[in-house]
């Protein structure tokens, strides 16, 4: 029996002295952060600078990691149950950790007991645009428009930012919407591109880029001002409807994983959003956040949760 119990303690005392060196000497192999949408969308766009940045700082590579589906709870889902290490990261998005546990009703996550905040990254507008054939510039033109004809509205995916607020849209404005869902942005701007749909709501940093070429144009976007990007383009408030949104990103680690490890991640979070690459995420619509503290942004995501749950009841959105 004391043969037992002392191999018991050894091995407590060797497991505590390998797990202190574990967080002492990280990272000591690469990073995944896990990007819950496929790539070339909107959370894409912000994962790849901040992988590339935190990277160099890491002096470790820091892959992403694009595993979409089902509103990006697939990819949440399968951080959450990952190892608790700081080698598998949530590029996480108001919809993975505010929307989600309100419109899904079984989720195989919980987004305020299975993660814990690294850093909130960054913010943005929704953008309502259109293809270029639609004969409607404004809200008005295009409320009379969807008296006329079905008009269809592509979105990311169930319960993405650009669907919810789509949907407080159709609410608040009374137009009739057809909500088409798509596994991410990147193949809802091909068929928006392409004339297959008419309308979509997407964060702006993935559209932006096509507004400028042309090959889109801007009816409103869903911030309190306007955006420095796009001056003359009203917001929904202006437009005469009573909509505020924004989509936000920022970076998660399961709920386990050491306070040293997280803390080490937070700082280089912040160094990396001083970084060229992450800068340039500004030229494209998007806000990057400040340092907060983890009660900041505790208090932050329960908020969140709150709002956006409200949201959720609000416009009768559900996905079973």
């Amino acid at each position: 029996m004391k043969k037992i119990l002392f191999a018991a303690i050894v091995l407590t005392a060797l497991t505590c002295g390998f797990s202190g060196a574990s967080a002492a000497d990280y990272p000591n192999r690469p990073v995944k952060i896990v990007v819950p949408f496929p790539a070339g969308g909107p959370t894409d766009i912000v994962a790849r600078p901040y992988a590339e940045a935190l990277g160099e700082s890491l002096h470790n590579p820091v892959i992403i990691e694009n595993r979409g589906g089902a509103g990006g709870s697939i990819g949440a889902t399968e951080v959450a149950k990952s190892t608790a290490d700081g080698y598998t990261l949530l590029l996480g998005t108001v919809g993975t950790q505010a929307i989600n546990e309100a419109l899904y009703p079984k989720l195989a996550y919980d987004p305020a007991k299975d993660f814990r905040p690294v850093a909130i990254l960054a913010a943005a507008p929704v953008a309502l645009v259109a293809h270029p054939s639609v004969p409607a510039n404004t809200v008005a033109e295009l409320a009379t428009l969807a008296k006329k004809r079905e008009l269809r509205f592509g979105s990311a995916g169930n319960g993405t930012p650009g669907h919810l607020t789509g949907e407080l849209f159709k609410s608040a404005s009374g137009i009739a919407l057809t909500h088409v869902p798509y596994k991410g942005s990147a193949p809802a701007l091909q068929d928006l591109i392409g004339g297959h749909i008419e309308l979509m709501f997407d964060p702006l940093q993935s559209v932006l880029a096509h507004i400028r070429a042309g090959k889109l144009k801007v009816i409103a976007i869903s911030s309190a001002i306007p955006s420095p990007l796009l001056p003359q383009t009203p917001t929904f408030g202006a437009s005469g409807v009573n909509v505020e949104t924004t989509a936000w990103w920022g970076l998660f680690a399961p709920v386990a994983t050491p306070d040293s490890i997280v803390a080490r991640l937070a700082k280089e979070a912040d160094s990396a959003r001083k970084s060229a690459a992450v800068k340039q995420l500004e030229n494209i619509g998007l806000v990057l956040q400040g340092t907060q503290t983890p009660e900041q942004q505790t208090k932050f995501l329960q908020d969140e949760r709150a709002k956006w749950g409200k949201a959720v009841r609000d416009s009768g959105a559900r996905v079973d």
